[in-house]
């Protein structure tokens, strides 16, 4: 089993070490990534400048390893359509440094890493650890392990990825696994607004997490509960209801001109 793995954290980050090393007890690991965090870059791939990549020495192990200039989706697609020999079996993006839940998986650079794999036909898997400090990736790596092996058995749905969140506790305080759908996670005062020395106005982005709908059945009421949170995202966020809604809204101008056109007609005759 071929596996590529990738992230958003920099192809440094500890989770990242801690993913690859685990899963090369049971596949032909590559890891290709950013040669810096890129965190929140979402789905940007680079257009206008060149991509350039540099074979790296991983840690202290013998993984091939490839760092890119670029965001963890190019890592993805130029590791797929170019630079891989072989197609890999599977894609692994993390194990990120914090978490992304409901809403925040729009702007996170390694659950996009994971829809890149999937537009490409690959089943992918996103990995977080759902905080920032003391973060002890052990556990999380060996869940990755469990994970490789059941897509490799039973596959993924097609166009369907894997966001998994798991809380930063030892394995036996960790309360299960909960099947998901995304939760709610909204920001408050998001902007501090500050002066410069020459008195120019500038703003960082920061703010205050407000987590709505914590029932277990979603991502963020899951991981507040101490348990692993598996959402499946589909690539297709098409909401099929309101087609029919917009349908009868009756925007079709042309259809509307022919219609009276033909009347029209119709009634000179």
């Amino acid at each position: 089993m071929k596996i590529l793995v990738t992230n958003d954290d920099g192809i440094y980050s500890q989770g990242l070490y801690a993913l690859a090393k685990n899963l090369k007890e049971i596949g032909d690991v590559y890891i290709i990534a950013p040669d810096r965090e890129r965190s929140a870059t979402g789905h940007a791939i680079t257009l206008h400048h060149p991509l350039r990549i540099e074979k790296i020495k991983f840690f202290d192990t013998n993984i091939p390893a490839w760092s890119i200039n670029g965001t963890p989706s190019d890592c993805v697609k130029l590791a797929v359509e170019d630079f891989l020999e072989q197609k890999p079996d599977m894609i692994f993006s993390g194990i990120n440094r914090g978490p992304n839940l409901g809403t925040d998986v729009l702007y996170s650079g390694t659950v996009s890493a994971a829809l890149e794999g999937s537009i490409l036909g690959i089943p992918a898997i996103a990995l977080s650890l759902t905080s920032y400090e003391n973060n002890d990736y052990s556990y999380a790596g060996e869940f990755a392990k469990k994970i490789a092996l059941k897509v490799k058995e039973n596959n993924l749905p097609k166009s369907t990825i894997l966001n998994i969140n798991i809380p930063n506790l030892k394995k036996d305080e960790i309360k299960g696994v909960a099947i998901t759908k995304l939760g709610i996670r909204k920001y408050q005062n998001s902007f501090i607004k500050r002066k410069d020395p020459r008195g120019q106005i500038y703003y960082w982005l920061a703010g205050e997490v407000i987590e709505e709908n914590l029932d277990e059945d979603t991502d963020v009421g899951a991981v507040k509960n101490d348990m692993i949170s598996i959402t499946p995202i589909h690539l297709d966020l098409t909401d099929f209801k309101a087609i029919d809604v917009l349908k009868t809204w009756n925007l079709d101008n042309s259809r509307h001109y022919r219609y009276n056109t033909l009347n029209l007609k119709i009634k000179e005759r």
